[in-house]
């Protein structure tokens, strides 16, 4: 931990988890300079209005320039979303400067105990069913990190009986040095964010950092069907916990004769039938295992567990049913930001689909996908920066029901004048947002609206 008080700390990229960490350096009465790719008139309000009630505030826009860290330097903080090859961030490499993000950062500060949840998939609905299940418990829970706020936002205001649930990503997490939650989970790992992390095993190193300062009397909680996530038991020094669909686990979650079984070696409760799991999919019953596997090792009872899983919704951008327009479901699956997001989407719709794909690119290898859409999508509509080459994975696989879009509005259109009743028109991108919305959240509130638009002009017709 770095004394900050009266001290110089960068803080580079705004955003929410920006100006969080710089209200919180203030709490700590450091002297904060603030960086960011955009010019002041690039602004969203709120960061301007934030920017101009505190004056004490640097603000340093329009690029990155040298010397913004330098000698005087105590640490710089960086948003998730910034690249670490910036000149700022070579320069405080060469100083010897601490570059952290705000993860670390409130990990300073926190009293709460701390459940951390990562990984490639499923991620968020996780975080917020094993959030639910806390609240049901009477406990005050806070679920931050990549869901709701950031955790500099609420590290203050969580006490010692308090519980706050982190969504963290790999981006937040190779920004670490000593954050250790008292019991974290690694759901799956697949390909992801490989023009970031350069390799597979880069990524799946700075996932694996979720527990890499853990202690024997810690927990995390490993996919024991998922090869990549299973082998990094190896590497921990805290207890380890597993859960499986497919077959029974020592400690951990698993299932048996159609009920959710929890065992820790020494005491073993069945919590639920399977199939009375309130959120649909198989993915999502992995997702369920390990929320409730996370709960029930923080003390929570066993029919707390049970009638969370039994009535939990799922999360916005998540499979989400929007609407029934002329026998046609539409879901809104903006969450779904890599191949295998979308491969499980598809495994948990039981009709044809209409879908519609495609976003930034991120490298991904779409053969995975390409396969699985073989008898399943009816039709793809591809949008975005890596249209064209998923085009071509199609193509080159015989797949030729394929059309590009230039907009979400117009493929929602398109999608919609190729369903029929009984199908599904799908929003699962593979992909993530940034080449044309703000994150997927404005991607997924983009399609809901197109969708309620067309059928406000059914009903005008």
């Amino acid at each position: 931990m770095v004394k900050l008080a009266g001290q110089k700390v960068v803080v580079i990229g705004l955003a929410r988890s920006g100006l969080a960490s710089i209200r919180l350096l203030l709490a700590d009465r450091a002297h904060v300079t603030v960086n960011d790719k955009r010019g002041e008139a690039a602004l969203l309000p709120e960061e301007c209005v934030f920017l101009a009630q505190h004056p004490e505030v640097q603000f340093v826009g329009g690029g990155h320039p040298s010397g913004l860290v330098d000698g005087k330097t105590a640490l710089v903080i960086k948003n998730p979303g910034v690249p670490p090859g910036l000149p700022p961030l070579k320069e405080a490499a060469r100083l010897g400067v601490p570059v952290i993000t705000e993860v670390e950062y409130a990990f300073w500060k926190m009293k709460a105990m701390l459940v951390a949840v990562t990984g490639t998939n499923g991620k968020t609905t996780t975080t917020a069913l094993t959030g639910e299940i806390y609240k049901a418990a009477g406990r005050k829970t806070f679920t931050a990190g990549n869901i709701g706020f950031p955790l500099t936002a609420v590290v203050q205001e969580a006490g010692e009986d308090d519980v706050i649930v982190a969504e963290l990503s790999s981006f937040q997490l190779e920004g670490t040095l000593t954050f250790r939650p008292h019991l974290c989970a690694i759901l799956n790992l697949t390909p992801d964010h490989l023009d970031r992390h350069g390799s597979f095993a880069a990524y799946a190193a700075a996932n694996a950092r979720i527990f890499a300062n853990q202690r024997e009397d810690n927990a995390v909680v490993l996919n024991a069907d998922d090869p990549q996530t299973k082998k990094l038991a190896g590497r921990s020094a805290s207890r380890i916990y597993f859960f499986s669909r497919k077959e029974e686990v020592e400690r951990g979650a698993f299932l048996r004769g159609g009920f959710i079984v929890l065992r820790d070696g020494e005491r073993e409760e069945e919590i639920c039938r399977a199939q009375n799991v309130a959120i649909p999919g198989a993915h999502n019953l992995e997702n369920a295992l390990a929320a409730a596997l996370l709960a029930w090792l923080g003390g929570v009872e066993a029919e707390v567990i049970a009638g969370v899983l039994r009535s939990f919704p799922g999360v916005p951008h998540r499979l989400e049913f929007v609407r029934t327009i002329k026998g046609v479901d539409y879901i809104n699956d903006s969450k779904g930001t890599n191949p295998d997001a979308t491969i499980k989407a598809l495994e948990a719709i039981q009709k044809k689909v209409i879908l519609i794909a495609g976003g930034y690119e991120k490298g991904a290898d779409f053969t995975p996908l390409v396969k699985a859409m073989q008898g399943k999508v009816g039709h793809a509509v591809l949008i975005g920066q890596v249209a064209e080459r998923l085009g071509r994975a199609l193509a080159g696989a015989g797949f030729d029901a394929y059309t590009f879009a230039k907009t979400l509005e117009e493929a929602v259109a398109m999608a919609a004048n190729m369903a029929r009743p009984g199908d599904v028109v799908l929003l699962s991108p593979a992909c993530a947002s940034w080449d044309m919305f703000r994150d997927f959240e404005e991607r997924g509130e983009v399609f809901k609206k197109a969708v309620r638009s067309l059928e406000g002009q059914i009903n005008g017709r």
